[in-house]
């Protein structure tokens, strides 16, 4: 695999750093992949735009930062005007279609459900918004199995939570790949 650059993008406190840390990790320490993860939270982290960034390749990763990113969610609006521009044109656009309604020019493919209302109103909880859209990241790039992906983000929840989370992946993995099915653009 080649350099895959992925960036998870919303408003601070939506758990962002958890899923692009649980990505690196499934990538790195499930399936023998070099991985990074970075993020921006400064003042963002009370509610403004941030992001986390996740770099996957076969070789070591020289530069930790995406530059040209081949998969971006975007969880909000402000999130999807600031960090669009860097999606190259045959990347991926995961988005939240009740919170992003403006979505940028560009040949990249554009993938959205309703992903916060599907943590709440499906799965029962807000909170796990994140994983759902891990999972739903997952499904459309391909860059860790279904598997691999789901322990990784079992061996970061509490024991109390792991069948919430479990049901979140879920829910986040079979959506995207529901909305995506007519793309022709999923790697499971």
């Amino acid at each position: 695999m080649a350099r895959y650059e992925l960036r998870f993008s919303g408003a601070g406190g939506q758990g962002l750093i958890t899923a692009g840390i649980i990505l690196a990790e499934a990538a790195s320490i499930h399936e023998g992949k070099q991985a990074v993860q970075s993020q921006s939270y400064g003042p963002e982290a009370r509610g403004g735009a941030s992001k986390s960034e996740v770099i996957i390749d076969d070789v070591p990763v020289d530069y930790p930062k995406a530059t040209k990113v081949d998969a971006l969610l975007a969880l909000t609006q402000e999130a999807c005007d600031k960090y669009s521009a860097d999606l190259k044109d045959t990347g991926i656009l995961l988005y939240d279609t009740d919170l992003v309604t403006k979505l940028p020019e560009g040949g990249f493919k554009k993938v959205g459900f309703n992903i916060i209302n599907t943590a709440k109103n499906e799965v029962g909880r807000e909170i796990v918004a994140n994983i759902v859209a891990l999972g739903a990241m997952i499904a459309l790039t391909g860059v860790v199995s279904r598997e691999n992906g789901l322990k990784a983000v079992l061996s970061r929840v509490p024991e109390a939570f792991l069948e919430l989370n479990e049901k979140a992946y879920a829910a986040g993995f079979e959506k995207a790949t529901a909305a995506a099915k007519y793309l022709s653009l999923l790697h499971i």
